[in-house]
């Protein structure tokens, strides 16, 4: 691969050693981190890149394994670190720690949205603590991509009751209304901003989440937010070599509670993974609409491309047939 190009090509399957399972991989979805790392210049490897990379969004069934803990033929959710991700190989290597067994009975299908909803509930456990002292009131999400839609729906079972959603495509915020959003904002038209203050009657939200990754609306945040409110970051950052302008004067003059969210994969014990997988089995969390743009392997480079022009809320690539 060189920046901004994939190729389908055959390699030696890897082995797993002591603590690590082979799986073969079902289902691997597009993150948007892999957006930064294919076309903005964050990756810093040597190309080609690894077999797989930057894949670490997946579902599969372990073929051979070297750990206690899984066996051959168990169906799993694939949560490896990012640097460590090779979901987009038919095989892949992955260390037993970094595994989820997927609940009996679910869809691999739709469990392969666990992972994203993983790293959102560990994130809103952050957000909005159990037990810092608030009612859920109102909530605005900057972005309605896959992430902003599991926000939405996690702020809607946390009780919000004003759910506000911004995004640039009319279609996502179709989805993010169905999901529970009370008011949907089409950027960069309407102001998301102005939208909560209309609906608080110019207080502000409770909690404003950025799910976008601009620092234009990482500022923003801090108009939308109310005194004394709360503030999540979630976006990737634009670039890792350039520096960010951010407007400390608008979070301190509202005495602001931050909290920037990332590292979900290094949890002990992946606990935010599980209940992920245990919100889709159960249907608490609805994942069917965000998997159901699927494309071959053959056509990952499409992949891509549609995931970059956000033709769908999350883009997957299937690797192998489900057995």
């Amino acid at each position: 691969m060189a920046p901004g190009r994939f190729e389908v090509v055959e390699v030696d399957p890897p082995v797993p050693t002591e603590g690590q399972v082979l799986l073969s991989s079902y289902r691997s979805s597009i993150c948007g981190s892999d957006l930064h790392l294919v076309y903005r210049g964050v990756y810093r490897g040597e190309f080609p890149a690894p077999p797989g990379w930057p894949g670490h969004e997946g579902v599969g069934k372990v073929l051979e394994s070297q750990a206690d803990d899984f066996k051959p033929g168990d169906w799993v959710l694939a949560a490896p670190q990012p640097r460590f991700g090779h979901g987009f190989a038919e095989q892949q290597v992955v260390a037993a720690g970094s595994l989820v067994r997927l609940p009996g009975g679910s869809d691999p299908g739709h469990q392969v949205l666990g992972q994203q909803l993983g790293t959102v509930v560990f994130a809103m456990r952050r957000f909005w603590p159990a037990g810092h002292g608030r009612e859920p009131g109102s909530v605005a999400i900057f972005g309605a991509g896959a992430a902003g839609l599991l926000f939405v729906q996690l702020a809607r079972l946390a009780g919000f009751t004003k759910i506000i959603v911004s995004d640039l495509t009319e279609s996502r915020l179709a989805l993010a209304a169905r999901f529970g959003a009370t008011t949907t904002v089409l950027a960069p038209d309407q102001s998301l901003a102005e939208a909560v203050l209309d609906e608080t009657s110019g207080v502000g939200a409770d909690l404003v989440i950025e799910a976008v990754g601009f620092d234009s609306t990482r500022i923003e945040c801090l108009d939308a937010v109310r005194d004394e409110g709360r503030v999540g970051y979630f976006g990737f950052p634009e670039g890792l070599s350039t520096e960010s302008t951010w407007s400390f004067s608008r979070a301190w003059g509202k005495r602001v509670s931050i909290e920037v969210v990332t590292g979900a994969q290094r949890e002990p014990g992946l606990v935010s993974f599980h209940e992920a997988v245990k919100l889709i089995a159960s249907g608490a969390v609805d994942a069917a609409p965000l998997a159901v743009d699927v494309y071959p392997l053959a056509r990952i480079q499409e992949a891509f491309e549609a995931a970059r022009e956000r033709r769908g809320p999350k883009i997957s690539v299937e690797l192998s047939p489900r057995a």
